[in-house]
């Protein structure tokens, strides 16, 4: 089986925020989307789910230890989603909601609500991720906050993917394409959003040859 490469898409990963302390500018070490893209080897043509380097992403969690920054939880939760360590990655996407709730950005807490319901949809809980992603895309698109809502789409799309509810999804995903267009997006920075449209789409097309 085939599996799709996966190019740099800053805007999947759009949570590693620096954060100003006393005037400076501090992050955990090596603390990137480049970190999560690095560890993702390419995607799966028949559920849209990442291929790991397990390794490389036992290594970064070893690496992050103990941080608990929001930018470190952050990427805790990609990583324990990732490699299936559903139950740690849960706890943490809670204490990175709570962390952010506590900092008063809105835009950060959808941010770490999007991978909270990440993590619903890896445990299959797909009717209550649904539910957070369109709660998540409907706030960014209210504050217009057209990153946000590009990842609340595209993900809000690989749960309904999940359900075979391929129309759906490739509402979904078109929406991600055409949010990231309107940021100026590079067709590196679009690929991902572009490979889950093309896989939904040959999907619903086998699925309405079947009607």
């Amino acid at each position: 089986m085939a599996w799709y490469r996966l190019v740099a898409a800053t805007r999947d990963y759009p949570w590693f925020e620096p954060v100003e302390m006393g005037g400076h500018i501090a992050c955990p070490p090596r603390t990137t989307w480049s970190n999560i893209l690095s560890i993702i080897l390419g995607y799966d043509p028949t559920t849209l789910r990442e291929r790991v380097d397990l390794r490389a992403a036992g290594d970064r969690l070893t690496e992050l230890g103990e941080l608990r920054s929001l930018s470190a939880l952050s990427e805790k939760v990609a990583l324990l989603r990732l490699v299936g360590r559903l139950d740690e990655a849960w706890e943490l996407a809670n204490e990175a909601v709570r962390q952010a709730r506590f900092t008063g950005d809105r835009e950060q807490l959808l941010g770490s609500r999007i991978r909270r319901a990440q993590v619903l949809q890896y445990q299959g809980k797909l009717e209550e991720a649904y539910k957070e992603l369109s709660g998540c895309a409907d706030e960014a698109r209210i504050h217009d906050w057209t990153a946000i809502e590009a990842f609340a789409c595209q993900h809000r799309g690989k749960v309904l993917f999940d359900q075979h509810e391929f129309e759906g999804a490739v509402a979904d995903f078109a929406a991600a394409v055409s949010l990231r267009e309107k940021l100026g997006a590079s067709t590196d920075e679009l690929e991902s959003a572009l490979i889950a449209l093309a896989v939904a789409e040959s999907f619903l097309d086998e699925e309405r040859r079947k009607e």
